[in-house]
């Protein structure tokens, strides 16, 4: 895998926009993913087996803990896309994340609805990828609260710094 900054950047934004997003509409967010809260890991990566049970639920923990404003907790992941297509190299993560977390997965894209949500299960009913992501305006996920007004606010900003 090569080392592309702009997409890391693109990814750390996209994580930024959407944690403020939904601070603002009322939820608690909490980081969770492994870059956060297992950054010691990252110094002894090489001495625990990324391959066993433990070392795949390690390596896909979800970007966000999330208390919504009636109190249900639940797990994010966010994905900076640039369309829905779903690539060959998101499918063995999606499956660790649906397997281990039934996270949400919140995707950002350069499309309108700039953010959408992806709920588990994420195959089609015989378990099969479909070609793009299955998901919905994130105004229209239940669980997360996010008013019009403020998602307007945070379109701004994508086309802002995306475009």
């Amino acid at each position: 895998m090569s080392f592309e900054p702009e997409n890391i950047l693109k990814g750390r934004l996209a994580e930024a926009l959407t944690e403020e997003l939904l601070k603002l509409c009322g939820n608690k967010v909490y980081r969770f993913g492994y870059e956060a809260i297992l950054q010691n890991l990252t110094q002894i990566e090489k001495a625990f087996d990324r391959e066993n049970e433990v070392g795949q639920r390690i390596k896909s923990i979800p970007d966000f803990i999330i208390i919504n404003n009636e109190g249900k907790p639940f797990f994010v992941e966010v994905k900076f896309r640039t369309d829905l297509i779903v690539y060959s190299k998101d499918i063995k993560r999606i499956e660790l994340i649906d397997k281990f977390w039934k996270a949400k997965i919140i995707l950002l894209t350069l499309k309108k609805p700039y953010f959408r949500v992806s709920n588990s299960p994420y195959f089609n009913k015989k378990g099969e990828w479909e070609r793009e992501w299955k998901c919905l305006p994130i105004e229209e996920d239940k669980d997360l609260k996010v008013s019009q007004n403020i998602l307007s606010q945070f379109n701004n900003l994508v086309e802002k710094y995306y475009f």
